[in-house]
């Protein structure tokens, strides 16, 4: 490995786009969203009050994950948990109690999350999801991860319930449509950057539809196993993901120690 590739490695923050990359990104999803149901419903806390609590726990695992000095599975992972849930709760906030209209919020959040990219690359000259190293690029990381959890919340529930399709549907609609940027990336030469924030817009309603599908009454189009159960079992996988990640990580020692 030369010692600039070294460099580059040691000094990231993000995870490489694996398989098991989306596949802790979907799970995380589906935890977010039924976590954040069983908070309001199961123990009653409110969404108000549920909304302050998961925010201040945002900004305390940020600060672990910006304090690191290199990616660290455990902090990363529990960050975009976080980030999960708190962007679920944005949105339904907006939507349940201040009255705004999914549609408001899926373009409100839509023209968010194009500023973000705008200033993004204004200020860096790059939106690349390979490199984020700690400071400025690391903050816009970030905060376009925030923005697509809201965006996708928006939007999945704007199909699944407006539109009236239901929770299994609009999880098929969003396979399908996670399927086409694929087939735009990998048959088609789609840029890698685009492929990528359009997949990860598109996994966030598609993993909230399936925790939806699975913990939602089957009086209301669900399958029946509750929110608890859901987020129990997908939790479980992915504790396993990232440890399975932390051991592979320790195994490969860096050529250099970060600065």
């Amino acid at each position: 490995m030369h010692a600039a590739q070294a460099e580059e490695i040691a000094l990231n923050k993000v995870p490489a786009v694996t398989l098991v990359f989306w596949l802790i990104k979907i799970l995380s999803t589906t935890v977010g969203e039924t976590g954040a149901d069983f908070l309001i419903f199961k123990l009653h806390v409110g969404l108000p009050v549920t909304t302050l609590i998961m925010g201040a726990l945002l900004l305390l695992v940020m600060a672990l994950q910006l304090r690191r000095a290199r990616y660290e599975p455990w902090a990363y992972w529990l960050c975009v948990v976080q980030v999960s849930i708190f962007g679920t709760l944005l949105t339904d906030s907006l939507v349940d109690t201040y009255g705004v209209a999914l549609t408001t919020t899926t373009a409100f959040f839509s023209v968010a999350l194009a500023l973000t990219f705008w200033l993004w690359y204004a200020c860096e000259r790059s939106l690349s999801i390979r490199t984020i190293y700690r400071g400025r690029r690391e903050y816009f990381y970030w905060l376009a991860i925030l923005m697509t959890f809201a965006l996708g919340t928006a939007a999945g529930d704007w199909v699944a319930e407006e539109m009236r399709l239901g929770y299994a549907v609009s999880a098929l609609l969003f396979l399908a449509a996670i399927g086409l940027v694929g087939v735009a990336h990998y048959l088609f030469k789609l840029a890698s950057v685009p492929s990528f924030w359009m997949a990860y817009i598109l996994t966030r309603p598609f993993g909230a539809s399936c925790g939806d599908w699975l913990s939602h009454s089957v009086a209301k189009g669900g399958l029946g196993l509750g929110v608890v159960g859901t987020s129990d079992v997908f939790t479980v996988i992915i504790v396993g993901l990232v440890a399975l990640l932390t051991w592979q990580q320790h195994r490969v020692p860096l050529a250099i120690t970060p600065r």
